[in-house]
């Protein structure tokens, strides 16, 4: 059974507690329901997966409060990581600077 947190319902992203292996459905109860995501990568014990799409630009919630900024499309189920998300002050570098994918 994979197991993960998920503190505030404001959160996008979910934290495993063990080891998730692609291919894993989970179930993640979000405010007055429930989703379930298929996790598309294997996740790492202490890594985060998303929730639901997040667009490039979007803020990345964990514990209720944002961590960073998706810096390309990510899709429910894959690892959100260093690969996909960035600090609010190098996002916004990015940007003054052209360089943000588009989704």
């Amino acid at each position: 059974m994979a197991r993960f947190l998920v503190v505030n319902r404001k959160d996008n992203v979910a934290v495993a507690v063990s080891d998730i292996p692609a291919g894993t459905k989970v179930t993640v109860d979000v405010g007055e329901g429930s989703v379930e995501v298929e996790v598309k990568d294997d996740i790492p014990f202490g890594h985060k997966f998303a929730l639901r799409d997040i667009n490039v630009g979007e803020a990345v919630v964990k514990y209720g409060e944002v961590i960073g900024v998706a810096s390309k499309p990510i899709r429910a189920g894959e690892h959100v990581h260093v690969h996909n998300v960035v600090s609010t002050f190098v996002w916004k570098s990015m940007k003054e600077g052209g360089r943000v994918e588009r989704a």
